[in-house]
C-alpha cells in the first residue's frame, strides 16, 4: 500500500539534511535565497510537476472526444467533385477529346442504433469525470511524495545538528584528556580512545552530509528542478503542542476520507460506466435506422467523341448541368439475424467487468480504511514514543552532565563517558524520529480528510 510503502521508507531515515538555496518560490530566478516553506513546494509541484501535467492533458484529451460523441448525434455533410479527361485516337471519330466532370452534395444520419450514440456519450462524459479525479489523485501522491520528502529533509536537518553538536563535545573532550594525559591524569590508551570517539563523531557528520545530497534529490525531481539548482528549506519551529496535538475520532477521519480522496468517487463512476458499457452491448441486439440524402450533377464536353464520322452527335453542353441535375434521399434499415454470438459475448462480458469494477471500488474503500488506521495508529503510538523519548534524552543528559563532570575529577574513565554520550546521541535521534513520524502521519491523515492548508 502506499502509505506502508511510504511510512517503512521513512522509518529507515538515520541522517542527513542541511539547509542549501534554490529557486524562490515566487520568483523565476533559480538562485534566489528565498527559502522553500512545505507548502511553496506543494504549490509549486502542483503548477509543474510533469506527471501531473500528463494527467491534466488526459482529462482534456477526454473532453475532446466527448465533442465528438456528441456531434455523432448530428447529421454529417460532405461535397465531393471528380473530373475525366477520355481520349480517342481513332481517326474515325470526329472528336478524340472528350471531358466530363460531377458534383455531389451528401449527408447523412443515424435515426435508430439502439441507443448507442446516446449511451456513448454518456460514458464519455463519466470518463471525463473519471479523469478529472484521476487529475486529483494525481495531485494527491505528489503530496503525500513532497511531504515525505519535506519531512526527510527537517529531520535530517536537525540531525545534522546533533550530530555536529556531539562532534565539538568529542573534541572538547579529546583536548581536555590531552591536558589530563600530558599531566598523567589519564593513560595514553584513555586519550586515544577519546580522540577515536571524535573522528566517529565527524565521520557522523560526513555520512549525514552525503545522505542529505540523495534525500534532496528527490525533493528537487519532485519539484522538477534542475539537479544543479540549489534550494534553501524552511524550517518551522515545531512545537510540542503541535506534536502532541488531539486528533478526531478514526470513524470521523474515515468518513471525511470517503467523501475527500478522489479514488472512492472515482470507483463509483467506474461502477457507473461499467453499467453504461452493459447498454451499449445490448444496443448491438436492436436494428439501426440511417437517413440519407444528397443532391449532384455533372456535364460532358465535345459533340461527336467517340463516336464515328457521320454518325449521330454527342452530348450537348448547353444545358447540360440543369438537366443531369438530380435529388435523392434513402433510408436504411439494418436488422442483425446471427452475428456469429458476438452480441451476446459482448453482453456477457460486459456484465461479468461491471461485478469486477463493483468489487474494485469495495477494494478501494478497505484499502481507504487501511491506510487511515495505519496513519492513525501511527499518529497515536508516535506521539506516546515522542513523550517517552522526551523523558529517556532528559535523563540521558543528566547521566553524561554527571559522568563528564565526574571523568574531569578522575572518578570515571573513558568508556564510562563514551557510552554516556552515545546513549544521549541516541536518545536525541530516538527524539527525531518520533517528532517528524508523528509529523508525517498527522499530515497524511489531513490529507485523508481533504485538508489542503499544508
Amino acid at each position: 500500500m502506499r502509505l506502508t510503502r511510504l511510512l517503512s521508507i521513512f522509518s529507515l531515515i538515520t541522517c542527513v539534511c542541511i539547509p542549501v538555496r534554490a529557486q524562490s518560490p515566487g520568483g523565476d530566478s533559480l538562485n534566489a535565497p528565498g527559502p522553500w516553506t512545505l507548502s511553496d513546494c506543494l504549490d509549486y509541484a502542483m503548477e509543474h510537476n510533469i506527471q501531473l501535467r500528463q494527467a491534466r492533458n488526459t482529462y482534456l484529451s477526454g473532453i475532446e472526444d466527448t465533442k465528438q460523441a456528441r456531434a455523432a448525434l448530428f447529421p454529417s455533410l460532405s461535397a465531393s467533385t471528380s473530373q475525366s479527361l477520355a481520349n480517342y485516337p481513332s481517326s474515325d471519330v470526329t472528336d478524340n477529346n472528350m471531358y466530363t466532370g460531377s458534383y455531389n452534395l451528401n449527408a447523412s444520419m443515424s435515426l435508430f442504433r439502439g441507443g448507442s450514440l446516446s449511451t456513448a456519450l454518456k460514458q464519455q462524459k463519466v470518463q471525463n469525470e473519471m479523469d478529472l479525479l484521476s487529475v486529483e489523485e494525481t495531485a494527491n501522491d505528489i503530496r503525500i511524495a513532497i511531504i515525505q520528502a519535506y519531512m526527510q529533509c527537517l529531520y535530517a536537518a536537525e540531525t545534522v545538528t546533533v550530530n555536529r553538536s556531539t562532534a565539538e563535545a568529542s573534541k572538547a573532550q579529546r583536548d581536555r584528556a590531552e591536558e589530563m594525559w600530558k599531566a598523567g591524569s589519564i593513560s595514553r590508551v584513555d586519550f586515544a580512545q577519546l580522540e577515536s570517539q571524535w573522528k566517529s563523531d565527524e565521520y557522523q557528520v560526513i555520512s549525514a552530509q552525503a545522505s542529505y545530497d540523495e534525500y534532496l534529490l528527490q525533493l528537487k525531481q519532485l519539484l522538477e528542478l534542475d539537479i544543479m539548482d540549489e534550494m534553501n528549506l524552511a524550517g518551522p519551529e515545531v512545537t510540542q503542542e503541535q506534536v502532541l496535538s488531539v486528533l478526531p475520532s478514526k470513524s470521523d477521519i474515515y468518513l471525511a476520507a470517503l467523501d475527500a480522496m478522489p479514488e472512492v468517487e472515482r470507483g463509483t463512476l467506474s461502477v457507473r460506466a461499467a453499467e453504461l458499457e452493459i447498454r451499449q452491448a445490448r444496443a448491438g441486439f436492436f436494428p439501426s435506422i440511417s437517413l440519407s440524402a444528397g443532391v449532384g450533377t455533372s456535364f460532358m464536353t465535345a459533340t461527336g467523341a467517340g463516336t464515328a464520322t457521320g454518325s449521330t452527335p454527342g452530348y450537348r453542353t448547353g444545358n447540360q448541368y440543369w438537366n443531369n441535375f438530380h435529388e435523392n434521399i434513402g433510408i436504411t434499415l439494418s436488422i442483425p439475424i446471427y452475428s456469429n454470438r458476438s452480441n451476446r459475448t459482448a453482453l456477457n462480458k460486459a456484465r461479468i467487468s461491471a461485478e469486477n469494477t463493483r468489487l474494485e471500488k469495495l477494494g478501494i474503500e478497505k484499502d481507504l480504511l487501511k491506510e487511515v488506521e495505519s496513519a492513525y495508529l501511527g499518529a497515536l503510538s508516535n506521539q506516546s514514543r515522542y513523550v517517552a523519548a522526551l523523558q529517556q534524552e532528559d535523563y540521558a543528559r543528566q547521566s553524561y552532565d554527571l559522568t563528564y563532570e565526574q571523568f574531569s575529577l578522575g572518578v570515571k574513565n573513558t568508556v564510562e563517558l563514551i557510552t554516556a554520550q552515545n546513549e544521549l546521541t541516541s536518545a536525541q535521534q530516538e527524539v527525531l524520529q518520533a517528532k517528524y513520524m508523528t509529523l508525517l502521519n498527522l499530515e497524511l491523515l489531513d490529507i485523508y480528510q481533504g485538508i489542503k492548508n499544508l
